[in-house]
């Protein structure tokens, strides 16, 4: 016997009537087909119970009364549901195939995209011309102030040792310029002039006297504008002569005779720093300080850089407001340090101290030609920039492109497109440095060659 093929209508209990998201197929085969998924999910799209054929409350049999075939479940205003369901199924499975491919997910650390080959940032070689260059710190001024002592008016006896007799009735105010043939003080209204020269009077020269200090004498009164005589050396009458005249000017005794303590004896035109003699008084000791009259730019030297100076090297001097001058070297000391200086002080004691530790240092002293240049500066700190060798036509990188090698030395990151990970480490040789470059010379290294730096 056939087992007649019956299909009833299952609902909600909870579900209004009409609500065809509620039904479910149940066959003959005693299998569960679900027509639609659960209500809770459809529920934003479920079309309107009004619309749909009304379903009787019993399920009556093929041939039962008041039956007939059951009324289809309106497939047609299905359809759309289930194409909205596959819409979004498909969009959840792309945002998550997303995820995945982020890493939001997580997943393992091997399934990253692999990192770009090279070096961050690049550089190439280039040939250039390298300048060893030194920047020092260095004090602009009017050089070191010299003590001037009073003379002494007795002939033959020492300057300064006990002043000469009389009173100082006049002196220079701090911040003159004092040059040829004018006054340092006066004593007893008698004028004490400046002579240009490198050797002070320490004698009484008269007729028939020869010597350094007598060329010294004749040369100013030369350039004073007296003559009648040759600047030769030797003490002659008619260097008496001059003199005599020379002495009328100064308000002195016309003796011919020129004593130690009749003029002051400098290189050149001096600048008063300070007056330390009182008008009034006794001139005794010091008279005044006094400095040359051009700015000069002195730097304390470190010893490690004294092949970059000698006389006549050329530098920069860069002044407080950014300007720059030339200047030129025109003195360079003997090398000094702290320990040197200390080491009289035997009785400190002190085994621990470090002043042998600091480094040499030299004196170097610059003019500058330039006086205008200088501006109004008295005195400032300045940066002095020192040159020395110059290598041309010479391969150079930037020193942080530099790759220190395992068991020493040094090499570049060149960028090879056929090399492992793009790159091939190629030992140098450094050369000079300068300005923040190097000199390296080596196998496979070119003008243009391409290496790694820092980014």
């Amino acid at each position: 016997m056939t087992t007649p093929d019956h299909t009833h209508e299952l609902r909600d209990p909870g579900a209004p009537d009409g609500d065809p998201a509620a039904a479910l197929e149940v066959r003959g085969s005693g299998a569960l087909a679900t027509e639609q998924p659960a209500r809770a999910a459809l529920a934003a799209s479920a079309p309107d119970p009004a619309e749909s054929a009304p379903v009787p409350a019993g399920g009556g049999g093929q041939d039962g009364a008041g039956g007939g075939e059951e009324p289809p479940l309106s497939r047609g205003k299905r359809r759309p549901l289930r194409t909205t369901l596959i819409v979004l199924v498909a969009i959840a499975v792309a945002a998550t195939a997303g995820l995945a491919a982020s890493g939001s997910l997580g997943g393992k650390e091997d399934d990253k995209p692999e990192a770009s080959k090279g070096p961050s940032a690049t550089a190439k070689v280039q040939r250039t011309t390298l300048t060893d260059i030194q920047t020092v710190d260095g004090s602009l001024s009017y050089g070191d102030a010299a003590t001037v002592l009073a003379q002494s008016s007795g002939g033959g006896s020492t300057p300064g040792a006990g002043g000469g007799s009389g009173i100082v009735t006049w002196m220079p105010k701090a911040g003159d310029t004092i040059k040829r043939g004018g006054d340092v003080y006066r004593v007893n209204q008698q004028k004490t002039p400046l002579l240009y020269g490198n050797i002070p009077f320490y004698r009484t020269m008269k007729s028939g006297d020869s010597g350094s200090d007598v060329k010294i004498l004749e040369q100013n009164l030369k350039a004073l504008g007296y003559d009648g005589f040759v600047a030769d050396s030797t003490y002659n009458y008619d260097t008496a002569a001059a003199v005599k005249e020379w002495q009328d000017d100064l308000n002195r005794e016309e003796t011919g005779t020129v004593k130690p303590g009749d003029a002051v004896v400098a290189p050149g035109a001096r600048k008063v720093s300070a007056v330390k003699a009182e008008v009034g008084a006794a001139p005794s000791g010091e008279v005044l300080t006094w400095t040359g009259t051009e700015r000069v730019i002195t730097v304390d030297l470190d010893a490690q850089y004294e092949d970059l100076v000698k006389n006549g090297t050329k530098a920069q001097v860069k002044l407080p407001d950014g300007t720059s001058v030339e200047a030129t070297v025109t003195e360079v000391g003997s090398p000094s340090n702290a320990a040197d200086e200390g080491s009289g002080d035997s009785g400190s004691g002190d085994s621990g101290s470090d002043d042998s530790d600091k480094a040499s240092t030299l004196p170097v002293e610059l003019k500058v030609k330039d006086q205008k240049g200088l501006g109004s500066y008295q005195a400032a700190s300045v940066d002095v920039t020192l040159k020395s060798e110059s290598r041309k036509n010479v391969l150079a990188v930037p020193v942080s492109a530099l790759v220190a090698k395992d068991g020493g030395g040094y090499a570049l990151e060149v960028v090879k497109s056929s090399a492992p990970n793009g790159v091939e480490y190629v030992p140098v040789k450094l050369g000079m440095f300068a300005d923040g470059m190097v000199e390296v010379s080596g196998a496979g290294i070119s003008d243009g060659t391409v290496v790694g730096v820092p980014k």
